[in-house]
């Protein structure tokens, strides 16, 4: 039961509080490079003292059954990459998509070799929600997962692997099942981060939908933000449901480097995508339902304007119908030579407009 229940506290690991926790990956904090955050050697699931190259930390993991190298990168050049891959037998197809990025989630297998490929994604914040707003930022994660390693690759200005890597060093039971505990961790904080973002992402629609139905919202300004959150939510759907398939295969398909017992915990994960892929359908069908309530009350309110203009018009029409008449200057034409001719015309254009307007007024057209 006491496994069980470590593998549970490590299944919710970004759902504890960050603020805390010191960010082992930051590059200023690395002795090793530029590109490598952190390299750290584990045995039986405990942290070992640090080492001065790559190639001394897997010389000492190797030394022992039982352990295994955590090395991390951001943003590897070619060059700065070639190494890694020729020491821990990397294939050159995945070398070239952790190089590159730009990939979309996917699991392959390659000999002993697990190459998995995460999109990562942070909840921008602002202050208030516009046409241009940025509201999704995305990036991308890489893992290679061997028998005595796990290498990671990220691409992108978030998605520190700090917390996971703490959190994973307070459960050694669960660290001592090797690299596949890593990579369900990883994962687990991926997904996790959906969920975090997705909740996020669903303020900025209620209150987009509140501004549509407030009377007093300025109504041009509505449909660019409604716009630019579907082109957000889209951002985000390609990072979510592409998962779910390389998810799935590392929740049934047995693999030589992933632990039985881990391999059962992928399908939480999966479920928490299922979640989360459920809410972004949701927001899209919301966001159109919304975008086409917006544009109705866009045309109601056109219709409106068009009602008044042609009322007005019809009124403006007496006057302008009798001062037509009378300024033909005929010589013969009723009451042109009477004296209280001119004040009785004016007097009949005014019951008349009002009668009219008072007409149109009780059917709401004004």
């Amino acid at each position: 039961m006491s496994m069980v229940g470590n593998l549970r506290k490590v299944a919710s690991l970004a759902r504890r509080s960050r603020g805390r926790r010191v960010d082992l990956s930051h590059p200023a904090r690395s002795p090793l490079g530029s590109t490598v955050v952190n390299c750290v050697v584990y045995r039986d699931g405990v942290r070992r003292a640090g080492t001065d190259s790559v190639e001394e930390a897997v010389r000492q993991a190797r030394k022992h059954r039982g352990g295994f190298v955590w090395l991390g990168l951001h943003e590897p050049g070619v060059e700065e990459f070639a190494g890694v891959a020729e020491l821990f037998g990397l294939h050159p197809l995945a070398v070239e998509d952790a190089v590159h990025a730009h990939q979309r989630p996917k699991v392959e297998q390659y000999g002993e070799v697990l190459f998995a490929v995460f999109k990562t994604v942070t909840y921008v914040e602002h202050a208030e929600l516009t046409a241009t707003s940025e509201v999704v930022d995305t990036g991308e994660l890489m893992v290679f997962t061997g028998p005595d390693f796990v290498v990671t690759v990220r691409h992108g200005r978030h998605g520190s692997l700090g917390p996971v890597r703490e959190d994973l060093e307070a459960q050694p039971d669960q660290l001592a099942k090797g690299p596949s505990a890593v990579l369900h961790a990883l994962a687990d904080h991926v997904v996790d981060d959906y969920v975090t973002v997705a909740d996020s992402v669903q303020n900025d629609i209620d209150q987009v939908e509140t501004d549509v139905f407030s009377p007093h919202s300025p109504r041009n300004a509505d449909a660019g933000r409604i716009y630019q959150l579907k082109r957000e939510l889209l951002e985000l759907r390609r990072a979510v449901v592409p998962l779910a398939r390389p998810l799935d295969r590392l929740a049934t398909e047995p693999r030589s480097c992933v632990d039985k017992e881990i391999q059962a915990y992928f399908r939480d994960v999966a479920d928490h995508l299922t979640r989360v892929t459920e809410q972004i359908t949701a927001y899209d069908a919301l966001l159109d339902s919304i975008l086409q309530a917006h544009l109705a009350q866009v045309t109601v309110a056109q219709n409106e304007d068009m009602r008044k203009i042609t009322a007005w018009a019809a009124i403006i029409a007496v006057p302008t119908m009798v001062c037509g008449v009378y300024g033909m200057n005929f010589d013969h034409m009723p009451e042109l030579h009477w004296r209280y001719g001119y004040p009785l015309a004016l007097t009949v254009i005014a019951v008349a407009c009002y009668i009219i307007h008072r007409g149109f007024k009780r059917n709401g057209w004004l």
